[in-house]
């Protein structure tokens, strides 16, 4: 066991060297932020805004007040007044978001993934509420503020500031339809309340699941990561608690990361995997409300075969649907590919036992960047219907991401373009070439695209989806 502990550490130790120093930002400990301890004195989502308030003062004078600021900090996100500050962009969307609508039609809960913020929801949000719907964009526990937040969060702490938020809304909508909007973790979370809503007879179960890049499944090296996040709390390897620690740029997304983050979606996911599975032996999975989920071909994030084996191919025919955004098999014609990067779409094609719906939207034909949806019914053999989308796939782009589905192409941050004014920081697609070592952002970081160019296609069917179930129920 000693052997065991020493080798952990050794291991945990030369994966914290890398990077670069700890900051301000990875130091500070914010004692405002909630957690399930705090039940008693934040039981309404009121009260948990008070506390954001608090906490959001408290990263004030911890962390930005610790920082410099001038031309040399203009892309540190925690410089006031920096271009990667997100007060520079009121409101900040960092913070949780309510949009009331006089006669709403239901409510709807958006929760974000990992390491992001509201911000990558709000789009949806707000053209949802332009519809009708009275909604909450949930700032969940240990985001939004610094990376630092992430070592000490738990996932029962996130899962219980999802139940605040969903009874705010039941409360305000009384018994109009309540529906949940997922992106990543933010989704594993809300399978996670229903499948607590199954157990409660108190619980208002959601109307629908909406699930864009579902953390249904994490790599198994992910175990790992809650014993090197125990070796980071011994004095003087602080640095150990830290799978990567790089400079802070984006206003609405760490890119540090503590490794208690992956330990605590590996046990989130392994949780609702689990009851998934139970569900299923107990042929129960019709309880579950339907489920829509949005989902890359290909994604370095999350395991891509995890969302059917792990959920949709559990369930009965619920009215479930897949809808998978295929690669570019046009541009995927090429040596520099040495395989094929999308074989899950060919198994689903392939596959008559699928007790769900599946959308593929991609290319016309292997000659033809024009976009189209095939649309595969449950048990189907083959698609029963295609649709042309009048798109096509912008040049150069061979895939979409992990992190690009729920951002518009006009997004001002990520988007496809540019804003006019150069001085805005912009994260989007950049067309630059030269010589390594000289941009200030990795190649790497720059490679991914972070906007869906098929994103109006997403909201639409989102809105359809929307509107059946509101009228079935």
């Amino acid at each position: 066991m000693r052997i065991c502990c020493a080798i952990l550490i050794a291991v945990a130790w030369l994966g914290g060297c890398g990077g670069q120093p700890l900051q301000p930002w990875h130091t500070a400990k914010l004692s405002s932020e909630f957690t399930v301890d705090m039940a008693d004195q934040v039981q309404s989502f009121e009260d948990y805004l008070t506390l954001e308030d608090r906490l959001f003062d408290e990263l004030q004078a911890k962390v930005y007040a610790e920082v410099g600021t001038g031309p040399e900090y203009a892309l540190v996100r925690y410089s006031s007044g920096s271009a990667a500050d997100p007060d520079t962009r009121p409101p900040n969307r960092n913070r949780s978001f309510e949009l009331k609508p006089e006669d709403p039609l239901g409510g709807i809960l958006l929760l974000h993934g990992l390491t992001d913020s509201p911000y990558t929801l709000h789009d949806l949000g707000e053209k949802l509420h332009e519809m009708g719907y009275w909604v909450i964009g949930l700032r969940i526990p240990g985001h939004g503020t610094a990376p630092s937040a992430l070592k000490t969060v738990r996932w029962r702490d996130m899962a219980a500031a999802v139940k605040i938020g969903m009874d705010h809304l039941v409360k305000r909508v009384g018994d109009k339809p309540v529906h949940i909007v997922g992106y990543s973790n933010g989704a594993t979370l809300a399978l996670d309340l229903v499948l607590n809503s199954i157990d409660d007879p108190e619980a208002r179960m959601p109307a629908s699941l909406i699930l864009i890049s579902p953390s249904i499944g994490i790599s198994a090296a992910a175990a790992l990561a809650r014993p090197t996040a125990a070796v980071g709390r011994i004095p003087g390897l602080t640095s150990v608690g830290w799978a990567q620690t790089t400079p802070e740029f984006d206003p609405y997304k760490y890119n540090s990361f503590p490794v208690n983050g992956g330990a605590q979606v590996h046990q989130l996911t392994r949780s609702v995997s689990s009851r998934v599975s139970s569900l299923e032996r107990a042929g129960n999975g019709g309880i579950m409300p339907p489920i829509l989920v949005f989902k890359s071909a290909v994604d370095a994030t999350v395991t891509t075969d995890a969302v059917v084996d792990l959920l949709l191919a559990r369930l009965p025919d619920n009215g479930n649907e897949l809808v998978l955004f295929d690669i570019n098999r046009h541009a995927g014609a090429s040596i520099l590919l040495v395989s094929d990067p999308g074989p899950l779409t060919n198994r689903l094609v392939a596959d008559a036992s699928l007790p769900f719906a599946l959308t593929v939207i991609g290319n016309e034909s292997a000659e033809s960047a024009k976009i189209v949806a095939r649309h595969k019914a449950p048990f189907a053999a083959d698609f029963t219907s295609t649709e042309s989308l009048n798109m096509e796939w912008p040049r150069g782009v061979i895939s979409l991401s992990h992190v690009a589905l729920p951002f518009a192409t006009d997004d001002p941050l990520y988007g496809q373009f540019p804003p006019e004014d150069r001085n805005k920081l912009f994260l989007g697609q950049m067309e630059i070439r030269g010589e390594r070592g000289l941009l200030k952002i990795s190649s790497d970081w720059l490679l991914r695209i972070r906007y869906n160019p098929f994103y109006s296609a997403m909201e639409d069917r989102v809105l359809e989806w929307l509107n059946s179930a509101k009228l079935s129920r």
